[in-house]
């Protein structure tokens, strides 16, 4: 028995030694991709925090099949698990697929020799990555300025940079590493600007070793290693386009080439954009892959939504999938039920298909005030547990194909307690 407790210790040992890509490669290598999903403790504290209901105790009871969970197109990993991980970054996908994502996004933009990258935009390197803590900073457009504030110690101006991929080649980009997006407004320094992640977050895993950056051809490769489908977001440049040539046509077309001549068939495509123009550039001259595109939507409040008549006007020229953010499709009555809104109903009726964006993104929820994404319905929300309810609204009644979010446990968790595909 000591001889075997030995070997076992010395398996373990040889195991850890070994680096995060090795582990990741060896597990994808015996599984083909991601079986069974690893979903943690959240979903479950999610459950058990909701006021007794019947969705609760459905739940609950889900829990004890905790081993037969499988990954699920319902869940879409946004810019992979950014709740914990560095957002765009191996890692991050990584643990989006582990966590039961069945679909994972790669934010595309592109660099100074035009090579197609994963970041949530062209100009957020300053708050998404180290580049301001190495010698690339020179790169910068706007560099580090630090805040300023008056005698009374009241801020004047805000501490600030922007960093472009369109300012570095691809090889220079690749020397960065991811960090958790965010920025410190009050910074003097650089290593105060860049040590600005919410409480409600963690760096935990944006160490020095970790963060790593990913051309669209490496996500693609690893999306495929992992076994999920891709949703890949065609950027707005920062810069003037044509850049050096290269036109916003040419660029909606290199997005589409590197899937397809990496072999990913439509079917497990959803190309999208906030520019009608790109959904329709995909939709009149690449049908196949146009099916699933997927225009997004950038209304900050109700009153930016589209009408009606603009949601069958989308359906008329071949959109089928629209993606608004969630507090346009939820609303509330004086009772706190969650109910479908407007848009939510002129969407289905248009014909048109609903993935939203972004739950387990806006902190801790029974803080109150939870601005953005749950404008339309933050009165009904009164415990963490409360996401679930949102999730019920959005499958059960509106009928959403997906749900974007930063921790895809949840909606993992949700999607196999609940038969959702």
């Amino acid at each position: 028995m000591r001889r075997i407790l030995a070997h076992l210790a010395l398996l373990t040992l040889a195991a850890a030694a070994l680096p995060a890509s090795a582990h990741d490669a060896e597990h994808d290598r015996r599984t083909g991709g991601v079986g069974s999903v690893q979903l943690g403790p959240r979903p479950f504290f999610l459950a058990d925090d909701m006021a007794d209901s019947p969705l609760k105790r459905r739940l609950q009871q889900c829990a004890a099949r905790r081993d037969e969970f499988k990954p699920t197109l319902f869940s879409i990993g946004h810019r992979g698990a950014p709740l914990q991980y560095p957002e765009h970054t191996r890692e991050s996908y990584v643990a989006a697929a582990r966590s039961g994502a069945g679909i994972v996004e790669c934010d595309v933009t592109f660099t100074k020799d035009k090579a197609l990258v994963c970041r949530h935009a062209q100009n957020d390197l300053h708050t998404t990555t180290n580049i301001l803590a190495t010698p690339l900073a020179a790169t910068c457009i706007k560099p580090f300025t630090p805040a300023v504030f008056d005698a009374a110690g009241t801020l004047v101006a805000p501490a600030a940079a922007e960093c472009r991929t369109s300012e570095l080649t691809l090889a220079e980009f690749k020397t960065l590493r991811g960090k958790m997006d965010a920025f410190n407004p009050r910074a003097r320094s650089v290593a105060e600007y860049m040590a600005g992640t919410a409480n409600w977050r963690t760096d935990l895993q944006a160490g020095p070793t970790s963060g790593t950056l990913l051309t669209l051809k490496e996500a693609i490769a690893l999306f495929k290693q992992l076994g999920v489908k891709m949703t890949p977001e065609l950027k707005s440049p920062s810069v003037p386009m044509p850049f050096e040539g290269f036109s916003q046509a040419a660029y909606a077309q290199k997005m589409l080439d590197e899937h397809k001549a990496a072999g990913v068939p439509p079917r497990d495509l959803w190309p999208q954009s906030f520019d009608i123009n790109d959904v329709l550039y995909w939709v009149n001259n690449e049908p196949a892959y146009g099916r699933q595109a997927v225009y997004l939507d950038d209304a900050n409040t109700v009153a930016d939504l589209p009408t009606a008549q603009q949601l069958r006007a989308y359906r008329a020229q071949g959109i089928r999938i629209v993606a608004p953010p969630l507090f346009a499709l939820l609303t509330a009555d004086t009772s706190g039920n969650l109910l479908p809104s407007q848009y939510a109903r002129d969407a289905r009726a248009a014909g048109l298909d609903i993935i939203t964006w972004t739950l387990e993104r806006s902190g801790i929820l029974a803080d109150g005030g939870n601005s953005f994404y749950f404008q339309t319905f933050d009165s009904a929300i009164k415990r963490e547990g409360d996401v679930y309810r949102v999730l019920d609204v959005l499958a059960e009644q509106v009928g959403v194909l997906g749900v974007f979010s930063d921790w895809p446990a949840t909606t993992s968790f949700y999607a196999n307690c609940t038969g959702q595909r």
